[in-house]
């Protein structure tokens, strides 16, 4: 088998240096996990552009959660987003923008890769609620993007894999796709083998038990949203160890 590419998506500085210890290609650097991932702070990005030296490291830019249909006020913060991802030396950085209709927004996407520079760019799971999957593959290739990050517009990868086998195909060298979402060392060579790709996106984060030892179980940082206080997910190596032993 060719050589297959590990990218970690790290929630925290903590993480990303769990993948490069588990040897992990590249690292997807989010916050807001919960909503599917939020921009980094500044602090979060220099530090690991700081510590990570043998991980490429990768930011996403997406402002808030939900939709990826973004206001004025939004694109600018995109914007400034990725001078400062460029700025810290970030590898790449990560991002996809739909219109109302569910299709690739061209203009404000080659607005955002005119901050580029030299990075990397992965269009997210945008993709994966876009409206024609076949029409936004050759969009995004129209603009010079090296990767899509993409489930197969199902739940998680597995569900996935005959419309990533499809993109596969399609795609040729073209562009890189990427299966992610549900990925794990257990099913990371199945994957592989029924879509032929070569680059893989996944967490593999393992509980860590807080420190703390006084402890207020009445109170909730998420309100009404139910989260662990005193418990948190931080990328396991052991597991990026295993999903590369298990494609060999």
């Amino acid at each position: 088998m060719n050589i297959i590419k590990i990218e970690n998506c790290a929630n925290s500085v903590e993480s990303a240096l769990k993948a490069q210890e588990g040897g992990a290609y590249r690292v997807e650097l989010c916050a807001g996990i919960p909503e599917g991932g939020t921009t980094p702070s500044y602090g979060e990005i220099k530090c690991a552009r700081k510590l990570l030296k043998a991980t490429k490291l990768n930011v996403i830019i997406r402002p808030r959660g939900g939709d990826f249909l973004y206001s004025e006020l939004e694109q600018d913060i995109m914007i400034e987003d990725i001078k400062i991802a460029r700025e810290c030396g970030a590898d790449g950085v990560v991002f996809g923008c739909l219109t109302a209709q569910g299709d690739v927004d061209m203009p404000l996407m080659k607005r955002l890769m005119r901050e580029v520079g030299d990075m990397s760019v992965t269009f997210h799971r945008a993709f994966d609620v876009c409206r024609d999957p076949k029409k936004a593959l050759e969009d995004i290739i129209s603009l010079d993007i090296d990767r899509i990050l993409t489930s197969g517009q199902e739940e998680n990868a597995e569900k996935g894999i005959p419309l990533l086998k499809e993109l596969v195909e399609q795609a040729g060298d073209r562009i890189i796709i990427m299966p992610g979402c549900g990925v794990n060392p257990n099913n990371i060579a199945r994957i592989a083998k029924m879509t032929g790709a070569k680059e893989f996106h996944f967490s593999g984060r393992s509980a860590t038990e807080s420190k703390m030892l006084y402890r207020n179980p009445k109170v909730s940082m998420g309100g009404i949203v139910k989260i662990e206080e005193y418990s948190r997910e931080v990328t396991d190596p052991t597991k990026i160890r295993m999903a590369i032993d298990n494609l060999k």
